[in-house]
């Protein structure tokens, strides 16, 4: 068999945190590997301060593909992977989640003949009007090796007919991440001390997705939760997503934004400042579904201001509550949470997901398809 050789695609910090470990994990085994990053995040905090924070190397292609209208993502990302993947010609592509970067990754490989495997394959919400729904269905339809984090995700494959000989669980990738990461953020950040914060004394809020901040009465109510919360006295820090303050402004919400009491709102955060107060805080509330898996893990309790989520198995074990958008909806799961600290027992696996993934590449054979 030739030697194996994988590329590696991301572009968003969810990504690259959660494909982290397998580029560790490649690195470790000596595994010939191209890391390319499409450059959906394109700012600072977002991107390089992540390969920073997570001790990984530059990428060996960065496409810079960012800041652009959604729409013009995948017509501009599909063909430069291609590209690449034409020049570099892997064994297999690795996409991760649900994102337009994985998405062109996937179908870059496809009309390259190049086997895929998907990353977190198996996630469902069940709401197709999320873009990322859609994503995730098509970068599962056209893989070669799905890797599903948990059997909930399994079990949504072989409902849709996925043939079971495809599917690996594997856990999920942020349980290896948080296992390297956190004890190097709690030995370097010293994020509390510049916030003036205390552990376990304040609720982390964070927001990003156009479903919510896009519009201008969810934004509107969830800005209400968080001003009620503020008032019955819990300190809310807030590291603003650049998307949620043009929003923010364009609604003329900054004035009740800025109202919102105990108000600590910053800038994004690099990741390990950002995990240090995700696993020190009271209480999450969020719109995150990598946020909402790892509050799970941490042991914080999350509001999640959604109407669905494709991580139902910190639902199922009581680890987070959704609740739309409404403000009473926020505030009624804030009481009910804020003592339910970790009875839980995290669903996502035991921290070994790369090596699970590598360990099934390696082992197969990886035949090049017909290009398309």
């Amino acid at each position: 068999m030739a030697a194996l050789k994988l590329c590696v695609v991301a572009g968003t910090r969810p990504e690259t945190i959660k494909v982290a470990p397998i580029l560790w994990e490649l690195v470790r085994r000596g595994i010939p590997h191209v890391f390319v990053h499409t450059g959906q995040h394109y700012s600072h905090a977002l991107r390089e301060q992540a390969f920073h924070d997570l001790r990984l190397a530059p990428p060996h292609v960065s496409l810079s593909i960012g800041g652009i209208p959604v729409g013009h993502q995948l017509a501009q990302m599909t063909p430069a992977l291609r590209a690449v993947l034409a020049r570099e010609r892997p064994s297999a592509v690795i996409v991760q989640g649900d994102t337009n970067s994985a998405l062109a990754g996937a179908l870059a490989a496809s009309a390259e003949g190049i086997p895929l495997a998907h990353v977190e394959a198996g996630l469902r919400s069940f709401d197709n009007a999320m873009v990322e729904e859609l994503n995730r269905i098509v970068a599962d339809s056209i893989s070669d090796f799905l890797f599903a984090p948990t059997e909930v995700s399994r079990a949504n494959l072989l409902a849709e007919g996925h043939d079971p000989v495809r599917i690996t669980v594997t856990g999920n990738t942020c349980v290896d991440a948080l296992g390297v990461t956190l004890p190097l953020a709690r030995s370097q950040s010293t994020i509390h001390a510049r916030l003036g914060l205390a552990p376990r004394g304040y609720t982390l809020a964070t927001l990003h997705r156009p479903e919510l901040v896009d519009q201008e009465e969810r934004l509107r109510a969830v800005i209400e939760g968080l001003t009620r919360l503020g008032a019955s006295g819990r300190q809310i820090v807030f590291p603003v997503h650049p998307r949620t303050l043009n929003n923010v402004r364009r609604f003329g919400l900054e004035p009740a934004f800025r109202s919102i009491p105990r108000l600590v709102a910053t800038e994004p955060l690099g990741y390990l400042d950002f995990l240090v107060l995700q696993a020190d805080a009271a209480l999450i509330v969020s719109d995150s579904g990598g946020i909402q898996e790892e509050s799970c893990v941490l042991g914080v309790p999350c509001v999640t201001v959604r109407e669905n989520t494709e991580r139902t198995e910190s639902v199922d074990v009581g680890a987070s509550v959704l609740v739309g958008h409404s403000a009473q909806a926020i505030c009624d799961a804030a009481t009910a949470l804020s003592a339910r600290r970790a009875p839980w027992i995290s669903p996502y696996g035991d921290g070994r997901a790369a090596v699970r993934i590598l360990d099934t590449l390696c082992a197969a054979e990886l035949p090049r398809r017909a290009q398309r």
